[in-house]
């Protein structure tokens, strides 16, 4: 089987579980590892009989790789990423694509370059089972035009997590909180079944942890049909929530954790209530069982359908490009947050990267 050579860059927690799936993936040979500690990665290039780099440039150029994936801290995908397509590798990057949307159309336009080049983001949950049903679901227009959406996404994180490493919840250093790391990937689903909000109203604070950044942010929605929407993500809530709902002229999808329903309407909301001659009448609800598909799912499946994309020309899980909408939505909301304003998607670049650099500089003033 042909195989495609491979370089992790990044072996902290993430980056060594990449390590793993590599090993485990019939398409694709591990060749090389980098991370900036030198002893570190010599350990790690001992335990999997690479080659390993300090230097995540030298490991690009060496030739030793076709392929890299990206597992540093979030600041540094774009330029890792850059540098990878413009020397002719493929980039699997780790969630988030950037920090900002400024970064992010950077990287975006050069990948747009290289259409021969794969770029895909790891965004593993879009594998899931109950995930891939949803959206079959609204891709056979069994929805409708979409009315409502809500997601909660509650998770939890002690201060000890916090004060495990200095850079975590910092401006500078992590460029945010739950909306940056804990939320990209439900962020990602959201925006992929429902499709990206044109507009939002935040509520954005720190309510648990003593931290720089956010852990919990609420949300009020709209789209450009005039749909509506609520969101709420944290890491202060036990036990954990995931739930989003999607309702459209033809029925409503409910999904509670790995649990998907869905409800069809034999006539469609809006002609039920132009047309019924009942004064207290209701649509005529039917509830549909959902066809779960048995498939692979996870960071390994992504790998996998990455590497068959670089070798075979396969559709991607999750194109690079399409990390732009989640983002675009995260950034939209830390904007609206703390500027107490409504917030037009795309976010205004110009206006955003001056916000930002702001947050980042008044932040680390302050720290002296």
């Amino acid at each position: 089987m042909k195989k495609l050579k491979i370089g992790v860059i990044g072996t902290g927690g993430i980056g060594l579980q990449h390590c793993d799936s590599c090993q485990k993936v019939d398409e694709v040979e591990l060749a090389a590892v980098c991370r900036r500690d030198k002893a570190a990665v010599e350990e790690v290039a001992r335990r999997y009989k690479v080659k390993g780099y300090t230097d995540y440039k030298q490991l690009i150029d060496s030739g030793d790789v076709e392929a890299v994936i990206v597992a540093t801290p979030h600041y540094s995908h774009p330029p890792i990423g850059i540098y990878a397509l413009n020397k002719g590798l493929h980039l699997l990057s780790e969630k988030p694509i950037a920090v900002t949307v400024n970064a992010a159309d950077e990287l975006i336009a050069v990948a747009q370059e290289k259409p021969q080049q794969a770029f895909c983001v790891m965004f593993h949950r879009r594998t899931s089972p109950h995930f891939i049903a949803a959206k079959k679901l609204i891709a056979e227009g069994k929805i409708g035009e979409i009315y409502r959406t809500l997601m909660i996404g509650g998770g939890f994180r002690t201060q000890a997590y916090y004060d495990s490493a200095d850079w975590r919840a910092k401006w500078k250093t992590e460029g945010g909180g739950v909306l940056i790391n804990q939320g990209p990937h439900m962020l990602d689903i959201f925006c992929y079944l429902a499709g990206t909000p044109s507009k939002v109203r935040a509520e954005i604070r720190t309510r648990r942890h003593k931290i720089e950044v956010e852990d919990e942010v609420h949300a009020s929605l709209e789209y450009v049909n005039g749909g509506l929407g609520y969101l709420y993500i944290s890491v202060n809530e036990a036990p954990a929530e995931e739930r989003i709902e999607i309702v459209g002229e033809k029925g409503k999808l409910i999904i509670d954790g790995s649990k998907v329903q869905f409800a069809s309407l034999k006539k469609p909301a809006q002609e039920f209530c132009d047309t019924s001659p009942e004064m207290w009448g209701k649509p005529e609800v039917v509830w549909e069982d959902v066809d779960i598909p048995d498939v692979e799912s996870g960071c390994q499946e992504i790998i996998r359908n990455f590497a068959r994309a670089a070798l075979y020309g396969e559709e991607l899980a999750a194109p690079g490009v399409t990390g732009i909408n989640s983002l675009e939505l995260s950034n939209a909301l830390l904007f609206a947050g703390m500027k107490k304003k409504d917030v037009a998607i795309p976010v205004d670049r110009k206006e955003f990267i001056s916000f930002f650099d702001k947050l980042v500089t008044d932040a680390t003033t302050q720290k002296g």
